[in-house]
């Protein structure tokens, strides 16, 4: 059995996202058809929409539902899915950099650009291509001692888990590492 560990996003009771390990499943997007019995929670109303991201399968409850009352039986399907890799049909996969640059963004926009933005700082994404994220440090962040360590703990080791295939996070302008 493949281990998974739910986390909470942010401001989406909603939602539950699955960690994985890295490579549990190809390609990132909506699931159109998942393998039984996460399949049948689509098709029950138990789950409004299944996406899976480079590490995670991300699960959204249909209106009226509960993680109390719901969560055991989706983390019992989503286990069994993953042991059946072949069985998942996924529309409009993204790309290797589209989903980079989502993985990229979703941290920007939540706890890792929080963290520089609670210091009066900003991270902005450049590009995201070929494994490798630019950005750009704004505000305090820019010049600040501890630009490096945020850059390296806050947003590589986290994109890390989200897109195993990161080679390295860079600063629009500054000398390769």
């Amino acid at each position: 059995m493949i281990p998974i560990h739910p986390q909470a996003c942010p401001g989406r009771p909603d939602q539950l996202r699955w960690i994985t390990p890295a490579g549990a499943l190809p390609g990132a997007g909506e699931v159109v058809v998942a393998p039984a019995p996460l399949d049948a929670l689509l098709r029950d109303g138990t789950l409004a929409q299944v996406r899976v991201e480079p590490a995670a399968v991300l699960t959204t409850l249909a209106v009226g539902r509960g993680w109390p009352v719901e969560g055991a039986r989706v983390r019992s399907a989503v286990h069994a899915a993953l042991d059946d890799p072949d069985g998942w049909q996924i529309m409009n996969a993204a790309t290797g950099d589209e989903a980079l640059r989502s993985a990229a963004e979703a941290l920007l926009n939540g706890s890792a650009g929080d963290f520089a933005r609670s210091h009066g700082g900003r991270i902005e994404l450049v590009d995201a291509c070929d494994g490798v994220v630019t950005v750009r440090l704004l505000g305090t962040c820019h010049g600040c001692p501890a630009s490096a360590f945020t850059l390296r703990s806050r947003l590589e080791e986290q994109l890390r888990r989200r897109y195993p295939g990161l080679r390295a996070v860079v600063e629009a302008g500054a000398a390769p590492r």
